[in-house]
């Protein structure tokens, strides 16, 4: 029964591999054909593509498009696409006007000539006149034979004025298939067959169309009077590798119903698509073969089973008896050996020195790791006492373990000792001396470890901790000097930085001496005048006079002392610790020293209300010298401007202020944003500064702990952003 049971589950898995494989290969034969077919028609497509193109720019082409009504010039282009059609080998190439009337065509002398009809209806004649590259497949309306047609719009004056369309005939590819067990399709982007070499199934489609479909591709005349039926296909399963099995019914089912004529077959479909037409590549291989080969397969399978089951009855009947005769004499045999291989392997293949011992400490065997580590082979070390290999100073202690009274000995010794060579040079080891007791007979077994890697490991790893000590100590110097050098030059940099802001500071007082001398002169001229005119009334007798002169006098004195306080003010030296500053201090300061400079321009400056409830921490006269930086730079940028005017922003955050200073120039080129806070970077005229101003106040606002930035205003002008920390009512009470 169990015999029975092997013999059905052999037929069932072998009719099952054999049909999987069958299915494979008939997969890949079938794939490998479509491929062939698909290049075979994409050469032929992309062989015309790119002919409507080309004709398209042709000057007698381009004429006739031009003057429709000139027949001369209309029947040399028919000419001209009659040599180009019989020189590639397409079916036809005719020229059509703008409301799909063909105007020249190679048929021109034939009796189906194109010149004359219209085809405003076709698909590639819509999309060229939409000016893109137009590709359909369709019957011929007069010569009701299959094409696939190529189009392409013709300029004038960049305006699309025709259209150029190339026909091919697809009927020959047909005739170069002649697989009996495979047939081709080639389908539109609607699934119906144009191309087959199964004439029945042309002008069938794969599956169903639904009514818009199949209207539109009536209307169109695609396929002229030809009937859109589906191919009757009754069954279709997937499968993994992505093609299809199908059943398909041959034949009429309706005009016989007792299925007198009607096949249903089997098919293996795959489809490819035709990249950049719209067509698919469908091939369907029988499925026939694979059912013979299953057939055979199976049958073939099943004799040889029988055989094979007669042959095992018979030999193992045959060698039964042999194998008991000789198991039991086997088994004893095989047991010694398997025994001593592995003990043989275990002892050759360990990577450790393995030497035995009689209870003498005379040497019984050598294991290979030990014939290397020495140099002496097994046979001619074998009966030397073992302190022959270990130098003068490690065999006393190794002799005194292999003599000593097994009952006072430890249960095994292991040392650092120095082994000897064949060549009598030594080498590092670690040894281990044991005692086997096997029955009445004792030996000692040594394990032997060179060490002598890790010795060299040691040694270099002792004699780099040395040189990282030495490095250690050698660097903590050199980051004692470096860390010296640094506190110096940190305080030389806050020096010359403290030099530059003053040394900007006295440039800018250089530009405002030029501006107060000429305000003092005025008020000197009216003194001296006041001043004589008053001896002269005086000496007249005039005291109300002379008084009201005097009084003049103390009036411009007074004035004078206004213009020289802001070159006292901005020439001193800030303390330069951070304390809080009231805002309108700052304005009050920056406007007194810039009061020259802007009232001789006419400028404008627009500072916020309320400016003496904000403080921020920082300093007053470094502030007051941002400002002023910052208005002379606006100052310098609108000096083409005869009102310049500059307007100050503040918004007020939690922990911080932010002020924005915008002007009405030119603004920063995009370029040069990222450069304006560089030291010596200007874009001013020789003589109007170093280009120290933006990096000196770049400074100062980091070290008073705020930001400084730049950025272009969108309706056109520079920003600078300054952001202070804020100081609060409380914060202001505390300190």
């Amino acid at each position: 029964m169990l015999l029975v049971l092997i013999f059905l589950a052999v037929i069932g898995k072998t009719a099952e591999i054999s049909q999987q494989r069958g299915y494979e290969e008939l997969q890949q034969r079938s794939a490998t054909n479509l491929n062939r077919y698909l290049i075979s028609l994409q050469q032929k497509l992309e062989r015309y593509r790119d002919l409507p193109s080309l004709l398209s720019t042709h000057s007698l082409l381009v004429q006739t498009l031009l003057q429709p009504d000139d027949r001369g010039v209309a029947a040399d282009a028919s000419v001209y696409l009659e040599y180009v059609n019989h020189t590639v080998g397409s079916a036809d190439v005719y020229l059509m006007a703008m409301d799909g009337t063909t105007l020249a065509a190679s048929n021109w002398a034939e009796a189906r000539s194109f010149v004359g009809s219209n085809y405003a209806f076709r698909p590639y004649f819509k999309d060229a006149v939409k000016g893109r590259a137009g590709q359909y497949f369709a019957l011929g309306t007069v010569s009701k034979k299959r094409g696939y047609y190529f189009s392409y719009p013709v300029y004038a004056n960049l305006q699309v004025i025709g259209v150029v369309v190339v026909k091919i005939d697809l009927n020959d590819i047909e005739a170069d298939w002649s697989d009996p067990d495979q047939d081709l399709l080639v389908t539109d982007e609607d699934g119906v067959i144009f191309i087959s070499t199964r004439e029945e199934w042309k002008f069938k489609t794969l599956r169903p169309l639904n009514q818009p479909d199949l209207q539109r591709i009536i209307e169109s005349l695609r396929y002229g009077d030809h009937t859109l039926t589906a191919l009757d296909i009754v069954d279709r399963k997937p499968r993994p590798d992505g093609s299809e099995l199908i059943t398909l019914v041959e034949g009429d089912r309706i005009s016989s119903p007792a299925l007198d004529g009607v096949k249903a077959r089997e098919y293996l479909v795959q489809t490819r698509r035709l990249e950049g037409s719209g067509l698919s590549v469908v091939a369907l291989a029988s499925t026939r073969p694979v059912a013979v080969r299953m057939v055979s397969a199976t049958v073939t399978s099943g004799f040889v089973y029988v055989a094979l089951v007669l042959l095992v009855l018979f030999l193992v009947t045959r060698h039964r008896i042999q194998r008991e005769r000789l198991r039991f004499k086997q088994k004893e045999t095989q047991a010694l050996e398997a025994n001593e291989q592995r003990v043989r392997a275990i002892i050759d293949s360990t990577q450790a020195g393995l030497i035995t011992l009689d209870s003498q400490g005379r040497i019984e065997s050598f294991n290979t790791m030990a014939e290397r580590l020495f140099g002496y082979n097994q046979a001619e070390i074998v009966g030397e006492y073992f302190s022959k290999l270990l130098s003068q100073g490690d065999r006393p202690i190794c002799w005194h373990y292999l003599t000593s009274d097994p009952a006072h000995r430890t249960q095994e010794l292991t040392i650092e000792a120095r082994a000897v060579r064949n060549d009598h040079s030594t080498f590092p080891v670690d040894l281990i001396i044991g005692e086997m007791v096997y029955g009445p007979i004792k030996r000692f077994l040594v394990t032997i470890h060179d060490i002598t890697q890790r010795k060299q490991f040691e040694d270099a790893l002792e004699h780099a901790r040395e040189l990282l000590e030495q490095r250690v100590e050698e660097r903590t110097l050199d980051l004692t000097r470096a860390n010296s050098q640094l506190r110096d030059e940190a305080e030389k940099h806050k020096s010359t930085q403290d030099q530059l802001i003053q040394t900007a500071k006295l440039a800018v007082l250089g530009q405002m001496s030029a501006g107060i001398n000429h305000e003092l002169n005025q008020p000197l001229t009216a003194i001296r005048t006041y001043a004589d005119n008053a001896r002269a009334f005086l000496a007249l007798g005039k005291p109300e006079t002379v008084n009201a002169n005097l009084q003049e006098i103390s009036g411009l004195t007074e004035r004078m002392a206004k213009i020289i306080h802001p070159l006292k003010e901005f020439s001193r030296k800030s303390s330069g610790a951070p304390e809080p500053v009231c805002l309108k201090n700052v304005r009050d300061g920056a406007m007194s020293i810039l009061y020259g400079k802007l009232s001789k321009v006419h400028a404008a400056v627009e500072w916020p209300g309320q400016l003496e409830q904000y403080f921020v921490m920082g300093d007053t006269v470094r502030l007051e010298q941002v400002f002023v930086n910052l208005i002379g730079n606006a100052l310098q940028a609108m000096e083409d401007q005869d009102q310049p005017r500059i307007e100050i922003t503040l918004q007020e955050r939690t922990d911080e202020i932010e002020i924005a200073l915008r002007d009405y120039g030119p603004g920063i080129p995009k370029a040069e944003l990222s450069r304006v806070f560089e030291p010596f970077y200007t874009t001013k005229k020789a003589g109007q500064g170093l280009g120290l101003g933006l990096s000196i106040s770049h400074r100062i606002m980091v070290n008073l702990g705020g930001q400084l930035s730049a950025r272009n205003h969108p309706e056109g002008g520079a920003v600078f952003i300054l952001i202070l920390p804020k100081v609060t009512t409380q914060d202001r009470a505390t300190g």
